[in-house]
């Protein structure tokens, strides 16, 4: 298996900051987010953002990838590179975001809604934030990290959806992407034991429907097979002697969230129950 790295608290800190300016930029997106809009056009601002904060977009030219942010809405899972498509009245718009600063990375995801969401659509953002918060309370030394993928996996499919199996969270640091892989399924007391020091990006990726997705012909966009919906949330979560101390804040989102009449107040980190 890969080298883990174990971060010190300088470098924790390091990577908090970073998680905080990606979480500034999910807030900047969610004020100006409404149906009719193009996906690009939230793209352009998260862009222009993270550079004026000092940080440089760590998806843009990954792998060949264009955009500064992973836009994916409804059926699109994860991947879905900003353009022409235009948000809509009862979709789910998920955005993705990484920032390089200081040489450490951040990395987080939000699911928003749009007026007009479903009931069905609802439940669903509201099972996948709760999962992210179940999963979370396993990153603590001595768990395994079977008993955080577990958690989530148990908490969505007991309420009726499925866990995608082909895409993970991840170690992040230095890198964007690092050791260990972090499955949102698994079985309680496998895999590596976690220690003090890991940091890790959760983020379960929750169906609707049926697990099985597929890719696009534009090699990046990752689309349920059923073509129902998906939610995706993410923090980035460092692994501490005291427990899980989440590096990205939710938060600084949820406040334009409720200055914008434009999207609907459905699956909050403050209270969702």
């Amino acid at each position: 298996m890969a080298k883990v790295n174990l971060r010190s608290k300088e470098e924790i800190e390091k990577i908090r900051q970073s998680s905080l300016l990606v979480s500034k930029t999910h807030a900047e997106v969610a004020k100006f987010l409404q149906p009719g809009m193009k996906t690009i056009e939230l793209d352009k601002i998260a862009e222009e953002f993270i550079r004026d904060n000092g940080g440089i977009p760590a998806f843009k030219g990954y792998h060949g990838f264009t955009g500064s942010l992973c836009i994916s809405v409804n059926e699109e899972v994860v991947h879905g590179i900003p353009g022409n498509r235009v948000i809509e009245e009862g979709d789910i718009v998920s955005v993705d975001c990484g920032v390089l600063m200081n040489g450490y990375y951040g990395d987080s995801a939000y699911s928003f809604a749009m007026p007009g969401i479903s009931e069905e659509n609802i439940n669903l953002l509201k099972v996948t934030l709760e999962s992210l918060k179940k999963g979370i309370t396993f990153a603590a030394p001595g768990k395994r990290l079977g008993d955080l993928s577990h958690a989530i996996q148990h908490y969505a499919e007991s309420h009726g959806c499925s866990v995608v199996r082909e895409l993970v969270g991840h170690g992040i640091g230095t890198n964007l992407h690092e050791a260990p892989e972090v499955p949102n399924y698994g079985r309680p007391g496998n895999g590596p034991l976690l220690k003090a020091g890991m940091v890790i990006a959760i983020e379960p990726m929750i169906n609707l429907g049926k697990k099985e997705v597929l890719s696009l012909s534009d090699g990046w966009t990752i689309v349920t097979r059923d073509r129902k919906a998906s939610a995706h949330f993410e923090h980035t979560v460092a692994i501490t002697e005291q427990g899980p101390d989440i590096l990205s804040d939710f938060r600084l989102i949820e406040e334009s969230i409720k200055n914008n009449k434009n999207i609907v107040e459905v699956a909050l980190w403050q209270n969702n129950h």
